[in-house]
């Protein structure tokens, strides 16, 4: 029973099953992909993927660890300066392997491809970016469907009216420039009209104030006209006779009345 005993022994020595893993790892690193049986192909990926994790933690010693393992230069190169920056965000899961569906014709066995990710033989990378695997689309409701068929007709509705009012807004701009030169004209003729009154209201104005300050002058030249003529005695008008008469009788009526008292004695004196 073989317990605690990894790995395929592959019918050789461990010699032998040695210097074919170095052989085949350094043939994948050379070439990009080897044609081998299964069993070798899931042997051979340990040591591949041990190599391309020292390329990627390239210092002294990775690179010295790799070189005992590794049999060329070319195959170094490789390893340490294309497949470390290819790699380097990739944490495992370098190289895969491709089934044939074929058998040799010796012994019948199954035979298949290890490739590296990324190499120019590697046809089902891209094939897998450009195609990409397609999530299934949701089931939409039929409430939301209606939903959306009114929200896109009425888009479209207000999308048809703001054009027609853009070709009717360029067919009525002369017709309104028109317009709004002849409401221009009236409003500046009505601003004019209101204008005026508001002018002659003011020079009335300015010939009452100048009305008022004119006639206290006139009162005293009006007072000595009529006492000239008082005088002369040359008035027609009866009026102011009257007036005359009747200041005269206010006169002597205002004069004190002789006393009794001051007669008799003046009598007696006598």
């Amino acid at each position: 029973m073989r317990h605690l005993k990894a790995g395929r022994r592959l019918g050789v020595t461990t010699s032998h099953r040695r210097a074919m893993m170095r052989n085949m790892v350094t043939s994948i690193l050379e070439k990009g992909e080897i044609r081998c049986t299964l069993a070798r192909a899931k042997e051979v990926r340990k040591p591949l993927e041990k190599m391309i994790t020292l390329a990627k933690r390239g210092d002294l010693h990775a690179r010295r660890q790799a070189l005992s393992f590794v049999k060329s230069k070319e195959a170094m190169s490789q390893l340490f300066d294309e497949l470390s920056e290819r790699y380097s965000d990739r944490q495992g899961g370098y190289c895969r392997i491709i089934k044939l569906g074929q058998t040799r014709l010796g012994d019948n066995s199954e035979m298949a491809i290890v490739q590296l990710i990324g190499s120019e033989n590697d046809q089902l990378s891209s094939l897998k970016s450009t195609s990409g695997k397609k999530k299934p689309a949701r089931k939409s409701s039929k409430v939301l469907e209606k939903v959306s068929e009114e929200v896109r007709q009425a888009e479209e509705s207000s999308e048809k009216a703001a054009k027609e009012e853009a070709v009717e807004e360029q067919v009525d701009a002369p017709e309104k420039s028109e317009a709004s030169e002849k409401t221009e004209a009236s409003e500046s003729a009505t601003s004019a009209e209101a204008e005026t009154p508001e002018q002659e209201t003011s020079e009335e104005k300015t010939e009452e104030q100048q009305a008022k300050t004119e006639t206290p002058e006139e009162e005293p030249v009006q007072e000595t006209n009529q006492e000239e003529t008082e005088a002369s005695g040359k008035t027609s008008d009866p009026e102011p006779v009257e007036a005359s008469a009747g200041t005269e009788q206010t006169d002597v009526s205002s004069e004190p009345e002789p006393d009794p008292s001051e007669n008799k004695e003046s009598k007696e004196e006598k």
